[in-house]
C-alpha cells in the first residue's frame, strides 16, 4: 500500500539529527541509507526517489508519518538542514528508553532540552524549518520502492 505521509512528531527531527550526530546513518549511494536505532537493536533501511520513499521503521509503515530514518538519511544526503551545534547536544540520547519511560512526545523533548541544556527556542525554530522542509516535499510511501531499487528497476 502507498499513499502520502503526514509529518511526524516534533519529536522526530531531534531523533534524526541525533542519529546523525552519533554517526548511525550510513549512506549506501544516491537515496539509500541504513539507520541504527539509538539502541542498537534495529537497523532501518531507507530509499529515498524524488517524492517516493521505503522505510521500515514503524513511525512509517504502522503509523503513516515520515520516519525518523527517512529524515536522518535526507539531512546526511543534504537535502535538509543539520544544525551542527543543536546535533553535538543530542548525541548518545536513549531515544527508545525515554519514548517508553515518559509516554508523551513532549516530555520527552521537554526532558531531553532540560537535561543536555539545550536553548528551546533554537531548538523549535529549527525543528519548524525542517517540518516546513518536508511538508512542501510531500513525501509518498512506496514500499514496492525497496524492491525496484535493489533490482535496479528505476521508477516507482
Amino acid at each position: 500500500m502507498s499513499g502520502t505521509l503526514k509529518l511526524p512528531p516534533r519529536v522526530k527531527v531531534l531523533e534524526a539529527l541525533s542519529a546523525l550526530a552519533d554517526g548511525r546513518v550510513r549512506a549506501l549511494g544516491e537515496g539509500r541509507c541504513e539507520v541504527v536505532s539509538s539502541d542498537g537493536s534495529r537497523i532501518y533501511t531507507v530509499v529515498v526517489k524524488e517524492r517516493y520513499v521505503y522505510s521500515n521503521d514503524n513511525g512509517t509503515v504502522h503509523r503513516g508519518y515520515i520516519g525518523y530514518p527517512i529524515i536522518a538519511c535526507l539531512m546526511a544526503e543534504g537535502r535538509l538542514p543539520v544544525d551542527r551545534e543543536l546535533a553535538e547536544k543530542l548525541k548518545g540520547i536513549p531515544w527508545r528508553e525515554l519514548n517508553e519511560r515518559l509516554k508523551k512526545y513532549d516530555s520527552v523533548i521537554r526532558y531531553v532540552y532540560a537535561s543536555r541544556k539545550i536553548d528551546a527556542r533554537r531548538a523549535e525554530e529549527y525543528t519548524s524549518l525542517v517540518l516546513r522542509r518536508l511538508r512542501s516535499w510531500g513525501a509518498v510511501y512506496h514500499p514496492a520502492l525497496l524492491l525496484r531499487n535493489s533490482e535496479g528497476r528505476g521508477e516507482p
